[in-house]
């Protein structure tokens, strides 16, 4: 996949609101393969509704939402299915990690369907990040921002074109942060990926391409 366009898409929640001054809604907007793009947006301006679309979760909007040239509303639910395991990858906002499993096991969960990451690699972002001594801990056990580490982790053991992530940083430190991001964008340059990171407020500092105002 090379492009996600969003062709004069409106949400139906939106439909009988005015002027909504967003370069998303009701325009032209295209995320391109090898771009970096930092989505921003205050509260209720429909950026989970954006991530939602991206995924192929909802379809409640006019308009068109496009990968390349095809119509996404046109795709099966399994054809939904293979792209998030092969072409979409996603760090979502409230991370949905598993908390039955430990730290390494939501990773590497997602490694064996994918077979993506060696077990070297893994061990070394969870050095990178300051995390070696919570891998075998429940994730229940560790903090939100502990937590936050884990699923970017997970988000990266997959092959991806586009990698969408929302709220990547709510309650990192700047420098966890920043070593987060350097990870991140690593995986991506390797894949030539398009990398979307949707913000309300703190964000990762990254050489965007374009800024985009929901």
């Amino acid at each position: 996949m090379d492009k996600i366009i969003f062709q004069n898409v409106l949400p139906k929640v939106f439909e009988n609101q005015g002027n909504l001054n967003s370069e998303i809604w009701q325009a032209d907007a295209v995320f391109e393969r090898g771009r970096l793009y930092l989505v921003e947006a205050e509260s209720g301006k429909g950026k989970s509704t954006f991530c939602s679309y991206v995924l192929g979760y909802r379809n409640d909007y006019s308009g068109k939402v496009l990968f390349d040239n095809e119509d996404t509303r046109q795709y099966s639910r399994s054809h939904w299915c293979d792209l998030r395991k092969t072409s979409i990858s996603h760090l979502f906002q409230e991370l949905r990690l598993f908390p039955e499993l430990t730290a390494m096991e939501n990773v590497t969960i997602k490694n064996q369907l994918t077979g993506h990451l060696d077990d070297k690699t893994i061990e070394g972002w969870f050095e990178r990040l300051g995390i070696p001594e919570k891998k075998e801990q429940k994730i229940g056990r560790i903090s939100f921002g502990q937590q936050q580490r884990v699923a970017m982790m997970r988000a990266l053991a997959q092959p991806f074109d586009i990698l969408l992530v929302d709220e990547p940083i709510s309650h990192l430190d700047d420098r966890n942060s920043q070593i987060m991001a350097e990870i991140m964008m690593e995986e991506a340059k390797k894949q030539n990926a398009c990398v979307i990171v949707t913000s309300i407020g703190k964000h990762m500092h990254l050489p965007y391409d374009k800024v985009c105002k929901l």
